[in-house]
């Protein structure tokens, strides 16, 4: 007999402004819960000390999570200038303390420096795994492991605000996926002489998604309690908030395929079709509705690479 899913079926992704002092695997269980989800998975880790945008993905918005984990990231930044942690942010214990003799001029000029692709190896306190751990479970016990270094590239890198009585420092970052802000603030510390740390981060956005399309687990709950009180189904407002699953593949080229043609492609035949198909992932719509990604095949067609199981449209 087959074993029943706990939970609704819910498909669409969420935009969660993550809270701070809480894992991003909470998070994701505690909006799972709210929306009593079958099926459930987030789309780039923030740390317990970041807070803001957490994309959740429900259902079979969860077959597309790649993309959103590949996509640039915005965040802003404050950090300590004079203390290095060891954990370069405010989290850690501090490793060196110094004087702060820095001008704006110095400090901008600094900043500039990290514009563009360079190399970057991971923090030691990062979720990255080494050998099928994570890399901050071995940093706990003071054991240093290897890491790849990886490609990243700062898009901008702004000064915000420098609060020369306090020795804050505020930026606002645009980043590729993989980098991390916690290691330039680090690396931007050290160039200066003095050493820093991050004292608050906080995502403002993942792609494309607007900030203010963001909720909290708070209003969430707060959502779910007028539907009771109303006797109403928890539905009624929650999926209101959620996006289309395919909002995550707005920088894929799209393939307009039949209604018939859908059929086909979703048993996992290759589609003929009139033109020439672009190499990479493809968005394919059947009769203007998403059906899943595809991509071209060694004869040139379309086949398809990740379907809906139900087909059903999950735009509306």
């Amino acid at each position: 007999m087959a074993k029943r899913s706990k939970g609704r079926p819910v498909d669409g992704i969420l935009l969660l402004n993550k809270a701070i002092g809480i894992s991003s695997n909470k998070a994701l269980q505690q909006a799972k819960g709210v929306y009593f989800a079958q099926k459930a998975g987030h789309t780039g880790a923030l740390d317990p000390l970041a807070t803001g945008m957490l994309p959740i993905c429900f259902g079979e918005a969860t077959k597309f999570t790649q993309f959103l984990l590949d996509t640039d990231k915005t965040y802003v930044v404050r950090a300590k200038l004079g203390e290095r942690t060891t954990t370069s942010d405010s989290d850690g214990e501090i490793v060196s303390t110094k004087d702060v003799n820095v001008t704006v001029e110095q400090l901008s000029a600094e900043i500039a420096k990290f514009l563009g692709e360079s190399d970057q190896y991971p923090s030691m306190y990062s979720a990255l795994k080494y050998e099928g751990r994570p890399l901050y479970k071995y940093a706990r016990e003071g054991i240093e492991v290897p890491r790849k270094c990886r490609k990243i590239n700062v898009f901008s890198l702004t000064l915000d605000e420098f609060d020369e009585a306090n020795n804050e420092v505020q930026m606002t970052a645009h980043v590729s996926k993989g980098t991390y802000i916690r290691t330039i603030v680090d690396d931007l510390g050290e160039n200066l002489g003095c050493g820093a740390h991050v004292i608050m981060l906080h995502r403002s956005a993942v792609g494309h998604y607007p900030a203010d399309k963001m909720v909290t687990l708070e209003q969430l709950e707060a959502l779910l309690a007028k539907a009771k009180q109303q006797d109403l189904s928890p539905s009624t407002y929650l999926d209101e908030l959620l996006l289309p699953m395919d909002t995550a593949l707005v920088d894929l080229p799209v393939v307009e395929i039949s209604q018939e043609q859908g059929v086909s492609f979703s048993h996992g035949q290759a589609v003929v079709l009139g033109s020439e198909l672009p190499d990479g992932a493809l968005k394919v719509l059947a009769d203007g509705v998403f059906i899943g990604t595809g991509e071209k095949n060694a004869d040139g067609h379309l086949k398809s690479k990740r379907g809906l199981s139900n087909q059903q449209e999950a735009t509306e």
